[in-house]
């Protein structure tokens, strides 16, 4: 993307985090932004954070796993906008236990937020990225999108999938006017493990204060996520530990593969 200088962003998972944190970057570079959410008191506080720096901003209350909602989003973007640049299809929840322990409603959840909320954003926001000058699509996948990590088999689903959905929607926006990146960051502090549903709430505590103390600094995936957009970069690694397992799953994968299960309880929270 040439500049972001009055280009408009739409940011889905926009109420904290990743998002919350990006959003604020992308305004700071010259977006105007349109925030999607569930969390109205979490927009809130995003789009005072986004007015303060003097750009434009419009707040979405919309499930991203409900299609209706999503159909109509667009609309909503481009009547206060009037155009569409840059989707950043972020939005995710994480749900860990051994696959035979996990309710299938709970499947359906994650499979609703993280897989079709990201294929909505897609499929509804193509054709206003299609009508700009130029446009770009931001789609946060994960390491564990990577290789597979015993209960996670519904998280690792999900982001397996926004990769191999990635990598073939933009080779088949190759040499159109729209960019796509996929992002794979490591464990970044925001709130997806502390409020993941989960067979072991002992765990998920653990793992908490795991991704608190060893976790990625937010900032710097929104900046690493800015980069790729600038760059038209299509693969995003983030975090010395997203690079070695990138290496390791390329050069080695069956052997990755036997090292995980071997030394998987060496991990307190699997």
């Amino acid at each position: 993307m040439r500049s972001f200088s009055d280009r408009v962003a739409v940011v889905t998972g926009a109420a904290s985090g990743i998002g919350q944190v990006l959003s604020e970057c992308l305004a700071q570079r010259g977006c105007h932004l349109a925030l999607v959410d569930i969390n109205e008191a979490g927009l809130a506080e995003t789009a005072r954070r986004i007015t303060r720096l003097g750009r434009s901003v419009s707040q979405h209350c919309v499930d991203v796993a409900n299609k209706e909602q999503m159909a109509i989003l667009p609309g909503a973007v481009i009547h206060k906008h009037r155009h569409v640049h840059i989707l950043v299809n972020n939005a995710g929840v994480s749900l860990a236990g051994p696959f035979e322990t996990c309710p299938i409603r709970d499947l359906e959840w994650i499979v609703g937020v993280n897989l079709w909320g990201m294929f909505y954003g897609c499929a509804f926001f193509l054709p206003a990225l299609r009508n700009a000058d130029e446009g770009h699509i931001v789609n946060v996948s994960s390491d564990f999108g990577l290789f597979g990590l015993p209960t996670k088999t519904a998280y690792c689903l999900t982001k397996f999938a926004i990769r191999g959905f990635s990598e073939a929607l933009r080779a088949e926006l190759h040499n159109s006017r729209i960019g796509l990146t996929c992002v794979y960051p490591g464990a970044v502090d925001t709130g997806l493990i502390r409020n993941m549903r989960t067979w072991d709430t002992a765990k998920r505590d653990i793992e908490t204060r795991f991704v608190a103390n060893r976790g990625i600094p937010v900032t710097t995936v929104a900046e690493r996520i800015v980069q790729g957009i600038e760059r038209n970069t299509g693969r995003v690694l983030i975090g010395g530990d997203t690079y070695l397992i990138d290496a390791f799953t390329r050069l080695m994968p069956s052997i990755t593969n036997k090292l995980v299960a071997r030394f998987k309880d060496l991990l307190p929270f699997i």
